[in-house]
């Protein structure tokens, strides 16, 4: 068997990049901050080599295994899409349209007509205000919240006792299917959530609905070959399920540890791609820096597990799509390297990787360690790690 277990620790960059001030993200670190200020404990990670990667402010283990560095962005953005596309070899020249003021009022009302009912919101705010302010609202009077972000998205709430999961799935594939061109957002998200006036919550039920790929992916390459593409929590979501031969939606990182592991137990030749989301979700965007940590020692303690159940020709990268620093202002994403951490059985030493031109150099990687001839333009590591 030859497998590639590409895990993605959504929203954990490293440190600002050149182009970081164009954002308005210059002096954000994700990784680093989050050491800075909550402490965590990351042994495992450090022993890959987590502490040798600029950025991170994590101690060094002076005798790590692993293949260490970083990846700067080629495409323009920030965003989950652009950049699990971009470490699947898929760069984009232009960014997916925001909308910072909400959506034209035009859209706002042909939407209202496509799904026959009146929505509240159309504006930028987080998950959790967006809640607070109009989630009794929307309870009482079943109008829909349209909210988005500094990220191309397009995202509807709705309380699950007034309208059920498939029915909110509905208004979000008609809203996929209406925002193209120039109001093509990157994502459609479904956020259901429950509750009472002044404790609501979101549920487990979030749907991403994504633009397909717009271009050939590393995901394509392995099914062509006729290996197996596996995807675990929101992967499907992200590319629209083009060129995954199996998926596991688990919601949350202990549920996608889990499948993740399961799939390992399986036979088979290919790749599993994995998307571990809490970092982003539940503490990124919250700025929750002692919430983040945690979810880093979870991921963390879980390695030795994980790395149990290598095989001899099996390959491990963790690696990011973005920053999100939850010590930094605002509550969105932030532009910012990404870590880059690898390690297989025949590791015996330290291995710097250095700064990657490109997140591509991933795909370019998983390609030559499966035998794949494709590079998407990209220059791999697979050999360095030998």
């Amino acid at each position: 068997m030859r497998r590639v277990f590409l895990t993605v620790l959504d929203a954990v960059g490293c440190g600002e990049c050149p182009d970081s001030a164009d954002y308005g993200d210059a002096g954000a670190n994700t990784w680093g901050h989050v050491v800075d200020t909550a402490h965590p404990s990351l042994p495992n990670f450090a022993r890959l080599g987590l502490g040798q990667i600029s950025g991170t402010h994590y101690p060094p283990d002076a005798q790590a295994v692993g293949g260490f560095g970083r990846c700067r962005e080629v495409s323009a953005g920030k965003d989950t899409t652009t950049g699990h596309w971009e470490i699947a070899g898929l760069r984009l020249a232009t960014p997916f349209p925001t909308f910072p003021d909400g959506f034209p009022a035009d859209f706002i009302r042909r939407f209202e007509e496509a799904i026959d009912h009146r929505v509240i919101g159309n504006k930028a705010a987080s998950g959790t205000a967006i809640l607070e302010e109009l989630g009794e609202e929307s309870r009482v009077n079943a109008t829909p919240i349209v909210y988005t972000s500094a990220d191309s998205v397009f995202q509807i709430a709705c309380h699950e006792e007034v309208f059920p999961r498939e029915e909110l799935y509905r208004f979000c594939t008609i809203a996929r299917e209406m925002l193209q061109g120039e109001l093509g957002v990157g994502r459609v998200i479904a956020r259901p959530y429950v509750g009472e006036k002044g404790s609501f919550t979101r549920t487990a039920g979030r749907r991403d609905f994504s633009l397909p790929p717009i271009g050939r992916t590393l995901l394509d390459a392995v099914k062509e070959a006729g290996m197996e593409s596996l995807g675990v929590g929101k992967i499907e979501d992200i590319f629209e399920h083009q060129g995954l031969t199996g998926s596991n939606h688990a919601a949350g990182n202990p549920a996608c540890i889990d499948a993740w592991m399961e799939y390992m137990r399986r036979d088979f030749d290919g790749l599993c791609f994995t998307n571990l989301v809490d970092t982003d979700m539940l503490w990124g965007h919250r700025r929750d820096p002692q919430g983040f940590a945690e979810a880093l020692e979870y991921i963390d303690g879980k390695l030795p597990e994980i790395m149990a159940l290598m095989g001899e020709e099996d390959l491990l990268i963790f690696t990011a799509d973005h920053g999100c620093d939850p010590t930094f202002r605002g509550t969105d994403h932030t532009r910012e390297y990404i870590p880059l951490l690898c390690w297989h059985r025949g590791m015996t030493k330290a291995v710097d990787l250095g700064t990657r031109s490109t997140y591509a150099d991933i795909a370019a990687t998983c390609a030559e360690w499966l035998g794949l001839e494709d590079r998407w333009g990209a220059v791999p590591f697979a050999r360095e790690l030998m």
